[in-house]
């Protein structure tokens, strides 16, 4: 099986990794904090200093990075990709970040050729961990065909959804929808509660409800348990970007600016230490003073 390099190495890239171990591929893998990368190191992977390296030692490279500049870094940067003398040609990045930072990464690096496939993945940390993400692909189709074992190691739904940057777009619509809902699920049942119908009951009225659905039941869960996870959650950034797109194609998304602003009360009043359910519910208690 092939060798396959994979470039960060936190929450979710770590449970991806490990997945790609335990299917058998060989690993070279790479993080700014090799503290990160030592659980993997444990399983058999081999780590290097730069992505330079992981691509001279590696047939693929596959990335999940925290934001726009890291991405750029890994791509053109100092010992980035762009500088690999011999080695892998094709990257597949995953990170959460804007169309327009992995569309221009692609441009130069195929001036040196480079082959790239724009991917996004959705999940969170445990579901990473368990191989069962939704990803998506943009970009060659040839080289979204090729790779098919590889991502079934990953994730469970795997979907081509056009030309490069798309996988980008998908990724932002999909935390643009998800934060409405969480933000609409946690407004109702908070003015239930004002009302005399407490969390519990809320969340046993949607089972039964049309509204019923996997990602709701998910979210009332922690609603009525109040059961927040401690992490920043990633949503707010991957909400802005695709609001900051939106502005540029001239497409209207009050909800989702609406959304955005609830998101910026809780990050400017210190309500933002928790996964999207948690923010949510603790923006919503500010708001209507609970004390």
């Amino acid at each position: 099986m092939k060798t396959i390099g994979f470039i960060g190495t936190g929450g979710m890239g770590s449970g991806m990794a490990a997945n790609l171990i335990k299917a058998g591929y060989s690993l070279v893998v790479a993080d700014i904090n090799r503290a990160q990368s030592r659980s993997l190191e444990e399983k058999g992977a081999l780590f290097a200093d730069s992505p330079k390296a992981v691509a001279e030692s590696c047939e693929l490279v596959l990335s999940m990075l925290p934001h726009n500049d890291a991405v750029k870094t890994v791509a053109v940067g100092k010992g980035g990709l762009i500088e690999a003398a011999g080695g892998a040609k094709q990257w597949i990045d995953f990170s959460s970040i804007d169309k327009a930072t992995i569309v221009g990464a692609a441009g130069e690096l195929g001036r040196k050729g480079w082959t790239i496939l724009d991917a996004s993945a959705g999940g969170v940390e445990e579901v990473a961990a368990a191989g069962n993400l939704a990803l998506w692909f943009s970009g060659p189709k040839d080289l979204f065909d090729e790779h098919q074992p590889v991502f079934r190691a990953m994730g469970k739904s795997i979907l081509h959804v056009g030309d490069l940057g798309g996988a980008k777009l998908v990724k932002n619509a999909m935390a643009m929808l998800a934060a409405v809902q969480h933000l609409s699920l946690v407004e109702v049942g908070s003015w239930l509660k004002k009302g005399g119908v407490n969390e519990a009951s809320f969340k046993t009225i949607l089972e039964n409800s049309q509204q019923n659905s996997e990602a709701v039941r998910r979210i009332m869960e922690i609603v009525a348990s109040r059961n927040f996870k401690p992490r920043k959650s990633w949503m707010p950034k991957d909400v802005g970007f695709g609001l900051d797109m939106a502005r540029e194609m001239e497409v209207p998304m009050p909800f989702v600016g609406l959304a955005q602003q609830m998101f910026a009360i809780a990050q400017a009043t210190g309500q933002d230490g928790y996964e999207a359910t948690g923010l949510a519910c603790n923006v919503y208690d500010l708001i209507n003073a609970k004390k």
